[in-house]
């Protein structure tokens, strides 16, 4: 149980996103285009939770590095889970954006 939520809010061993992004990874930001609007990481795309399926342009590699963040990290874990079972490789929910945000810098 503990282990679900620690996938769920990408609680884990450290991670380098910093690195992951200078390698190429894409930052996708799950949150409402209105949330997304009011402030988010420069250079990261807005796929807001309820379209994460439909959207075939951003996501069109699956052996791409996708960093999932959102408000909390709930709905990036959702989105982590629906990636994965697509059949992407290399899928991290990064939690809060503002999180991320302070580790990419």
């Amino acid at each position: 149980m503990i282990q679900l939520f620690k996938s769920l809010f990408g609680i884990g061993p450290k991670i380098d996103y910093k690195g992951m992004v200078q390698q190429g990874a894409v930052i996708i930001d799950v949150r409402t285009k209105e949330e997304f609007t009011s402030g988010h990481i420069k250079g990261s795309k807005n796929i807001p939770l309820n379209n994460i399926n439909n959207n075939k342009n951003i996501l069109s590699d699956k052996q791409k590095t996708y960093i999932l963040c959102c408000a909390s990290g709930m709905r990036s874990g959702n989105a982590k889970n629906i990636l994965k079972s697509k059949g992407y490789a290399s899928v991290h929910n990064a939690g809060s954006w503002r999180s991320l945000n302070n580790k990419l810098q």
